[in-house]
């Protein structure tokens, strides 16, 4: 028992400590100027900005992770522990120092940069910008969570497709992504939430513009560094707000198994 209150003290410094910061900015502001400042144009249009961005570089990214998750998890080839290591980079890569490295890439004088003016393209400084940042942060948890979902699949089902004259093509999509779609969502959830709260990689990539390249955390900067407190802490409840939402999808999505044994364990302490 004095094991168990010692071990309270730290849960208890963390919990105050969260409860702390949400709390100071959910009464920051009175009803009426929070209410006024969640109707602003800009915090809606930073609002809108995010969704439709986070949305797009989420498909993105999953278009992109799911087949690389699979490849990680069922093959081997050389150099596999290094492009692992390589795809594990963006997830702690500071975002500022993955955006100024994209930035140098795509820029005028970058390799990317020139091969995409062949083409009179441009993503920089943009909201396309914003959704390069976003996908590429969101990228690495996708993958990593993609090859996860895989390897807790039985290989041996995808065999038995096989074998009952299935090709790999469709026991991978008909069998092994079915089996996988709890750990595909769960991969989804968490890139969708790395994208939403992206800033660094924005910022370098797309600027920080009003009502052009703003989503909420670019929305929150902006606006804490003009004096705004009132749309900048409208734009932080909002990003909590959504944070929170899929927090409660990732526990949805979490294995039944986990948190009966997790139940079990406490009652048993």
């Amino acid at each position: 028992m004095r094991l168990y209150w010692l071990l309270c003290l730290p849960l208890l410094v963390l919990v105050i400590s969260i409860l702390g910061a949400v709390g100071s900015l959910v009464t920051y502001l009175p009803l009426d100027s929070l209410w006024q400042a969640l109707q602003d144009p800009e915090t809606l249009f930073a609002l809108r900005m995010s969704l439709a961005t986070s949305v797009l570089a989420v498909l993105l990214a999953l278009l992109l992770g799911v087949p690389s998750g699979y490849l990680l998890a069922r093959y081997a080839f050389p150099g596999k522990a290094l492009v692992e290591t390589l795809l594990d980079l963006p997830m702690v890569t500071p975002p500022l120092v993955a955006g100024m490295g994209l930035l140098f890439f795509l820029g005028q004088a970058g390799v990317g940069g020139q091969v995409l003016s062949q083409f009179g393209v441009s993503l920089l400084f943009s909201p396309a910008g914003v959704v390069l940042a976003q996908t590429y942060v969101a990228s690495a948890l996708v993958v990593r969570s993609a090859r996860a979902a895989f390897l807790a699949v039985d290989v041996d089902y995808a065999r038995v497709a096989n074998t009952l004259g299935m090709s790999p093509g469709w026991a991978l999509l008909l069998v092994e992504i079915p089996l996988a779609a709890r750990g595909l969502a769960t991969a989804a959830v968490l890139g969708w939430a790395r994208a939403l709260g992206e800033f660094g990689a924005t910022l370098m990539l797309a600027g920080a513009t009003r009502m052009y390249t703003e989503t909420l955390p670019m929305a929150v900067f902006l606006n804490i560094a003009s004096g705004e407190t009132g749309i900048a802490v409208a734009c932080a409840l909002v990003l909590l707000s959504l944070a929170f939402v899929l927090l409660l999808l990732l526990r949805l999505l979490a294995t039944p198994a986990g948190d009966e044994s997790d139940d079990h364990l406490a009652g048993r302490s």
